[in-house]
């Protein structure tokens, strides 16, 4: 695939749809070592009508949720380059370890999720990922996806 991946290419890989799927783009790719992905955040985003109403901000949860889909889609091309295809497995969302959130992002920011693999094999992977928004770390975390 060229990068970059848009959401065309990313509906592809991944099974979410809106409103869960949180990655509009990949900008970089290392095969098996690698990813940059995109999530351009807008006070259209359903869950800033409730968190918090006067006061958006986007959800720990589902800032990490990003983070794992875009290092899903690493490990879901990293495998499918590597392996035979025997069918499409899913791919789980499966620990998290070391997380921290160290600055709210509000509509109008745009993260910028970097992930690297720091285990990689056919069915587990784990990976360090690091939320960006204007060149500040916001968030941070170890991550591990299941595959089938």
């Amino acid at each position: 695939m060229d990068l970059p991946l848009t959401y065309e290419d990313i509906v592809k890989v991944l099974p979410h749809r809106h409103p869960f799927l949180f990655v509009d783009a990949i900008t970089e790719l290392e095969l098996g070592e690698r990813i940059v992905g995109i999530k351009n955040v807008t006070i259209n985003e359903s869950f800033f009508e409730g968190h918090f109403p006067g006061n958006p901000i986007m959800p720990g949860v589902l800032v990490i949720e990003a983070m794992a889909q875009v290092g899903g889609i690493l490990a879901r091309l990293s495998v499918s380059e590597s392996m035979p295809r025997k069918g499409d497995k899913a791919i789980y969302f499966a620990a998290m370890d070391k997380v921290k959130f160290r600055k709210p992002i509000i509509p109008g920011d745009q993260i910028v999720f970097e992930l690297t693999a720091l285990r990689k094999g056919t069915r587990i992977w784990k990976m360090k990922g690091k939320a960006m928004v204007n060149n500040e770390l916001v968030a941070e975390a170890e991550l591990i996806a299941a595959i089938g």
